[in-house]
């Protein structure tokens, strides 16, 4: 029995031996694991890591840093506007007072929607924002009307710019500018009309056609001037400008030329300034001026032989004729 028990004792030992070996071969071989993947870390790994620690550390500092970066900026603007103080004021009156409104009034006649189809009332809606915006921006503004405001513009501009209705510095009529006006204020400016415009008045009120239809209605604004027996003249185009295409302009280019003409005071620049490269518009010098003048007058008298055998050819309303062109 005692040697049974002897024999046992040692089989427990020699497994208890067994499992310390286990256990510390297992720690050896999972330290050695930890080292081996430190030593797989490479150098610029590691100063990756290194970095990103660094700067997980200095996130509160840089924080600290750009806010007081936004006040020393702050501070510095206070400080430049008080130096600046009343100069600076006065700096922007006389900036405002260069801005001599005009009491010159430019009216676009809107009553041709059912001439037009939609694209071409899309095309006349981004040509009156146009007038707007170059009037707003004018040293000397215009009295800006647009009349017979409705239809399809109109759907045109609550859909496609909805701040019309805050626009400012303009006059925007439901009207007739028949009815908005008195008769002998008005000047119908159209291509078509014999008269030619020299000088501007600044008693009236000038029309310009809102019409974009290709020449489909040509001479409409024209016959709608002589039907309601009110003035009409075109712009003196022909007598500084030589152009590849026809005279037919779009509403703001007749709005900004005129504007043009009222800061530089000479038709010739007003025209340059505003016309399209693609117009091909050249100097007129004035030998081919006083030529095109014989050709025009030669035309003129034909004319008036033909709407004497020819009854269908509109006559010339020169009992129309403005005092000041």
């Amino acid at each position: 029995m005692a040697e049974d028990s002897v024999k046992k004792e040692a089989s427990a030992q020699q497994e208890n031996e067994k499992a310390d070996n286990n256990t510390s071969q297992k720690s050896v071989s999972s330290e050695g694991e930890a080292v081996a993947q430190i030593q797989s870390v490479s150098k610029r790994q590691m100063k990756k890591l290194l970095k990103q620690k660094k700067w997980e550390e200095e996130r509160e500092l840089r924080k600290q840093r750009r806010k007081e970066r936004k006040q020393q900026r702050r501070q510095q603007r206070q400080n430049h506007q008080e130096e600046e103080g009343q100069d600076g004021q006065s700096a922007r009156k006389r900036l405002r007072r260069e801005v001599m409104p005009s009491s010159l009034r430019l009216v676009v006649d809107c009553s041709f929607n059912n001439l037009m189809l939609i694209k071409d009332v899309r095309k006349l809606h981004k040509q009156i924002q146009r007038c707007y915006a170059e009037n707003r921006r004018a040293s000397h503004p215009v009295q800006f009307y647009l009349t017979s405001l409705g239809g399809q513009l109109k759907q045109s501009m609550d859909e496609k710019d909805k701040g019309w209705v805050n626009w400012k510095d303009i006059s925007i009529k439901t009207e007739h500018y028949g009815e908005v006006f008195a008769k002998e204020e008005l000047v119908y400016l159209t291509s078509d009309s014999p008269n030619v415009l020299q000088e501007l008045d600044r008693k009236k009120a000038y029309v310009i056609g809102g019409l974009v239809d290709h020449n489909h209605h040509k001479g409409i604004t024209f016959q709608r001037a002589k039907e309601l027996g009110i003035e009409h003249a075109q712009l003196p185009l022909s007598s500084f400008v030589q152009m590849n295409s026809r005279k037919v302009l779009a509403v703001n280019h007749v709005f900004e030329i005129i504007l043009a003409y009222l800061e530089k005071g000479s038709w010739q620049e007003a025209f340059f300034t505003v016309l399209p490269q693609r117009k091909g518009a050249m100097v007129l010098n004035q030998g081919e001026t006083n030529v095109q003048k014989k050709e025009e007058e030669e035309s003129s008298s034909d004319s008036d032989t033909s709407e004497q055998t020819d009854p269908s050819i509109p006559q010339k309303d020169n009992t129309q004729h403005s005092s000041n062109i």
